[in-house]
């Protein structure tokens, strides 16, 4: 029955939680909290979200040469497809201050001891899956345009992109596939990791609750998920530094806006 369980939870039965309709008000209320989260201690956020800004300049200093320049702006915007998953010790964190519970930096990896670790490793599966599509997706078009040859240089690559027909038509329809990829994850995670970590429900079930949240709430969604993007994009463009303080405001954030948008069960979680 282990299999059944990452599916259905603890339990080993659906459960079928219920989604409220909210506001955009309530965003920016979460928000508010995810900062106020982020401000109580700082210093131990910012130690775990350098992971996120770290990776990001090895994907960039890995992409430098010429043979893999193309899938520089495919892995770096790609890697936000995996940011619910990379936050999850965060909303940890919000979970435990919430509650009243010690919140410091090494409570972030309680996480290991979840009892829905096995559906949280499955979502999470599934959004690598889906980030490794995006990349072939990626790599796939720009042949398609360009031809398997890479570019003889940075300068021709940037050239080839920004001076060329070709290369706007990269531009315009690669933001066009990659806004399916992101609506993809936004829809099947908004508040999956939230809801396994407060409860064990299932992978199956965390999936379901957050299409069910966005269909509830489609602009609201929307907008929190153009929030996301912005907030990514303006901390990217430090040399991805800002994501060390823009990851866990959103992160906490997140936690909130779950709250928020989903009932709480009929049998609260023990505080632990």
């Amino acid at each position: 029955m282990a299999s059944f369980h990452v599916i259905a939870g603890a339990s080993e039965t659906l459960e079928h939680t219920r989604v409220r309709k909210i506001g955009v008000s309530d965003l920016f209320d979460a928000l508010r909290r995810g900062v106020d989260d982020f401000m109580v201690k700082p210093s131990h956020i910012v130690f775990l979200c350098m992971i996120y800004p770290l990776v990001g300049v090895v994907l960039a200093t890995w992409t430098s040469g010429a043979n893999t320049l193309p899938l520089l702006f495919p892995l770096v915007s790609g890697f936000a497809l995996i940011g619910p998953l990379a936050a999850i010790g965060l909303y940890e964190i919000s979970r435990r201050r919430e509650a009243g519970l010690d919140a410091s930096w090494k409570h972030a990896f309680e996480v290991r001891n979840s009892p829905a670790l096995p559906a949280i490793a499955a979502v999470g599966i599934m959004l690598f899956a889906i980030f490794i599509a995006w990349l072939l997706t990626a790599k796939i078009f720009y042949e398609q345009l360009f031809g398997p040859e890479p570019p003889a240089s940075l300068s021709s690559f940037i050239a080839e992109i920004f001076a060329t027909g070709r290369g706007w038509t990269l531009i315009v329809l690669g933001h066009a596939l990659g806004f399916v990829f992101a609506v993809v994850v936004l829809c099947t995670t908004v508040v999956a990791f939230p809801l396994l970590l407060d409860r064990d429900v299932g992978a199956y079930e965390a999936i379901h609750t957050s299409v069910r949240v966005v269909l509830a709430n489609p602009i609201v969604m929307a907008v929190w998920g153009l929030i996301v993007a912005v907030a990514l994009i303006i901390g990217s463009l430090p040399v991805f530094a800002g994501l060390a303080v823009v990851l866990p405001v959103l992160g906490h954030a997140t936690w909130h806006v779950y709250r928020k948008v989903v009932e709480p069960p009929a049998v609260p979680r023990p505080a632990t």
